[in-house]
């Protein structure tokens, strides 16, 4: 049923229904055959499903097999210390997953209200009265009454319409109102005799009959769409799942070979699948998991406080990654407030910043049915911006003025007049279109007064409309006519004096363009796709610099495209205009397919199906619509575009970091392993354990770590071009530097430690030491300190891959520096005192002994900043 060809009588026929509305008892009948008038949420997921997914993320799983490992281990090797390893395993696993729920919880909860948009009550007739009722009692064959200012509950064919417009641009994107009329319409076009649930009457009245709610309606269709849509995972998610593959094969690996080894060499095979299993729950960093988590929270708090809400903690590095940002044009590169920018007077044409008091602001104020109340202006959006911009100039005219009548506006006319009386004058004001207006002109005012209008005027005149409408502007004529006696209103609006024009726009944000800029120079593409007017786009996409001269396609000439037109277009400058959701989720899908990374920007339910299948999506939390929140991955609280280029910028550091941290603990890895390798290969006491490997991987190096995943982002990373889609987060270099450069001195150091110690106590190879003997523990405590101080400078080398430390400054990342500090805090309670020598089988160390470990320290800081060096000469 095309409802929008049928007459009034052939409508109501249809959906078996009269003007004077359903019977109580029909209504209810009818709701119960087709449901409330409510979005159906997608069947959501449990808070206690979603905690425990936190649980079973890739990394955690091995973690689990790490902890169900060792305490295995301590099961059959009656090891309390490989116990007590295993459970602190598991409560690490816990509290990262209980940081990660909390963040997301409070997220969502600051964002989610996809049903705000519906209006909770609305006016309807029944039984020939009009009552007011809840939206979600609507059902098909409903009377509904619109009034300006009122919401749209449910999808209506108009049946009566006076001097009715609507703002569509919710759904559509487009910021022009929309006339809506009552006859019926053939065609294919887009029918001006239907509402849409969601959107907005903004002048006029009118009466509709309902013939489609909750999900049956396009605001429920376009919420099905984004609900199809399944949630892959981010980037980062992706990178740690194939990071924890890495350390799997890793650990497994070298467990295998030490496996063999000992074979060969003899070890009995219960103690060498004890020490293969050691060497595999060593490999893990237990401590990487909450530190990312921890890291990516901080990144997420330091995003909110410059207005970006994130709602899901990977997204963070998401947006860093970007290589596109398809963003709406209204409401997100520009205000979605049309302003009164440019005035026309005969015969010169000025900002309205510039200009003076005028008779055409005074026929802008007149001639006008918008009002200001409580510092807030109500009415249509052209009319508003009118009263608002003339208001600031001409000041509260119309206390000075009593309207006598009014000429509506209607479609037909494209005109309104009002009569307007001041003491014993009596003037007739109108604004319309110019090619309405002016023909109704026979004179002109100008500075010497007004003058009969000459064929140069008029060409004058349109000249100048079209100069405005070529930049995009809506263009408004304004005339006046003074009334002597009796008028009749047919001929009112005849022989007029041209006043002159007003060109309004929906101004770019301000912060817009050099947004745009620091993109550019970050590699970064900016597209617009918009519901909105091809020339309309075109300027705002030239005035805020996205593209000087973009090919512009429209959503018609997009689906006349194949797969390969469209990625052609695609690789150069381009405008969207006249897309409809599914044109804006193909373009989506495109560029994905091209091997970008898609941050797309949005306010409005048209928005939300892309927002949802973007790498991330980013809604006004403002000027945005529930949907498009409950959409998007994050949130600009300020409906700033400006924002996130900072959130970019924050983005982009928090990769970087975050390798800077994995080289950091990964590092630590090689000085746990090798005492295990020469305890078994060699037969000397163990130099390190278990429960002092724990004291590194989930006391020490945590704080460093997370204050590593702070570092300000380095001055030229909005310079860079973004990384590769397929750029991996762990590299080989990484694991080069980090095992095989960086580990090996940390280990050099905890063994000439652990030697220097025993030899010093009078040991010598072979002489059998209990686990209790003081010469013992203190081997085992200086073996621990190595590490920890090789690590303090570990963790200041790591804080750049190329540039020296020096070059930045040392004390350029105070986080760096109370993390250092917590670090020295816990060797030296792990050391000095009384209870934690016992968990930890430590002893106090003595000054000289401190000293032996810090030429390590040293020397691992300048090894590392020779190869800086090495690799910035190459």
């Amino acid at each position: 049923m095309r409802i929008q060809t049928l007459s009034k009588e052939e409508v109501l026929r249809e959906l078996h229904t009269t003007e004077q509305g359903l019977t109580e008892k029909e209504a209810r009948k009818r709701l119960l055959d087709f449901g409330e008038n409510e979005i159906a949420e997608r069947k959501k997921v449990s808070w206690l499903f979603r905690f425990a997914s936190h649980l079973v993320d890739l990394f955690a799983i091995l973690l689990w097999i790490a902890g169900g490992l060792a305490i295995l281990v301590s099961r059959l090797a009656d090891d309390v210390g490989m116990a007590n390893l295993g459970y602190a395993i598991i409560i690490v696993i816990f509290i990262n997953a209980i940081f990660t729920f909390l963040q997301e919880y409070r997220a969502e909860k600051a964002s989610e209200a996809l049903r705000k948009l519906m209006p909770y009550q609305t006016s309807v007739i029944r039984e020939g009265k009009e009552i007011q009722i809840p939206a979600k009692q609507i059902v098909p064959g409903d009377i509904i009454t619109v009034r300006a200012g009122g919401r749209v509950p449910a999808d209506a064919r108009i049946i009566k319409a006076v001097d009715l417009a609507v703002d569509n641009s919710l759904l559509t994107g487009e910021s022009e109102p929309k006339i809506r009329r009552d006859t019926p319409e053939e065609g294919n076009i887009e029918p001006t005799n239907l509402l849409y649930a969601g959107t907005t009457a903004v002048r006029g009245n009118g009466i509709a009959a309902v013939f489609a709610t909750g999900m049956a309606t396009e605001f429920g269709k376009i919420a099905h769409l984004t609900q199809e849509i399944e949630e892959a995972p981010t980037p980062l998610q992706r990178e740690l799942a194939y990071v924890t593959r890495i350390i799997t094969f890793i650990a497994i690996g070298l467990g295998f070979v030490f496996f063999t080894a000992g074979e060969l060499i003899g070890i009995s095979t219960f103690d060498n699948f004890i020490f293969a299993i050691g060497i595999i729950v060593a490999n893990v960093p237990e401590g990487l998991l909450p530190t990312v988590t921890l890291s990516l929270s901080l990144a997420s708090q330091r995003m909110a406080s410059k207005n970006a809400l994130i709602k899901r903690l990977s997204s963070v590095e998401t947006l860093g990654g970007a290589t596109v940002i398809c963003t709406d044009k209204t409401g997100t590169i520009t205000e979605n407030k049309m302003t009164l920018d440019y005035i026309y007077t005969p015969y010169e044409s000025k900002k309205l910043s510039d200009a003076g008091p005028s008779e055409l602001l005074l026929a802008a104020i007149l001639c006008n049915n918008a009002k200001i109340e409580d510092n807030k202006v109500i009415g249509e959006p052209t009319e508003a911006a009118l009263l608002l911009g003339a208001s600031t100039i001409m000041g509260d005219v119309r206390k000075e003025w009593e309207r006598v009548d009014e000429i509506a506006f209607t479609s037909e006319r494209k005109m309104m007049s009002t009569v307007n009386r001041k003491e014993n004058m009596l003037v007739l004001y109108s604004k319309g279109a110019p090619v309405v207006i002016l023909p109704k002109c026979t004179h002109i005012a100008t500075e010497k007064g007004i003058q009969k209008i000459t064929v140069e005027d008029r060409e004058r005149i349109v000249e100048q409309v079209s100069d405005y409408a070529g930049r995009g502007m809506r263009v408004i004529a304004f005339a006046k006519k003074s009334i002597e006696g009796e008028y009749t209103r047919e001929t009112l609006e005849e022989n007029m004096v041209f006043l002159g024009i007003g060109a309004l726009r929906d101004p770019p944000r301000k912060e817009v363009p050099s947004a745009v800029e620091k993109c550019k120079r970050a590699g970064i593409k900016v597209i617009i796709i918009t519901g909105d007017d091809p020339l309309t786009a075109k300027t705002i996409a030239r005035e805020v610099r996205i593209a000087k001269e973009p090919v512009t396609i429209t959503g018609s000439q997009l689906d006349k495209m194949h797969k390969r037109e469209l990625e052609k277009v695609l690789h150069g400058e381009v405008l969207f205009a006249r897309t409809t959701p599914e044109h804006k989720l193909r373009i989506v899908r495109a560029l994905k397919g091209m091997g970008e990374i898609v941050a797309v920007t949005g306010d409005g339910v048209n928005d939300a199906p892309a927002l949802k299948e973007a790498d991330i999506g980013v809604a006004m939390g403002i000027t945005g619509t529930d949907v498009a929140r409950e959409s998007a991955d994050m949130i600009l609280v300020d409906d700033n575009f400006a924002t996130i280029v900072s959130a970019i910028e924050e983005g982009r550091a928090v990769f970087e970091n975050i390798r800077h941290f994995m080289t950091y603990i990964f590092s630590s890895n090689i000085p746990e392993i090798v005492p295990y390798l020469l305890f078994v290969l060699l037969r000397i006491p163990l130099p390190l354990t278990v429960l002092q490997i724990l004291a590194v991987d989930l006391g020490t190096d945590m704080a460093p770590a997370i204050a590593l995943g702070t570092e300000k982002p380095e001055p030229d990373v909005m310079r860079r071009p973004p990384r590769r889609r397929g750029e991996r987060i762990l590299t080989r270099s990484m694991l080069l530097r980090s095992y095989f450069f960086l580990g090996p001195i940390e280990a050099i150091a905890a063994m000439s430690g652990y030697y220097y110690v025993l030899t010093s106590g009078g040991w010598s190879y072979g002489m059998p030491l209990s686990e209790t003997d003081p010469l013992y523990l203190k081997a085992t405590t200086i073996t621990l300190a190595a590490i920890i101080i090789t690590q303090v400078t570990n963790g200041l080398t790591n804080r750049t891959t190329k540039e020296s430390l020096f070059s930045i400054g040392i004390f350029t990342n105070r986080y760096l520096l109370v993390g250092i500090a917590i670090e020295l805090i816990l060797i030296f309670l792990i050391v000095y005192t009384e209870p934690l020598q016992r968990v930890f089988g430590t002893v106090p160390l003595e000054l000289n002994e401190w000293l032996f470990l810090v030429p390590f320290a040293v020397l691992l800081l300048f090894a590392d900043e020779l190869r800086k060096w090495l690799v910035r000469k190459s």
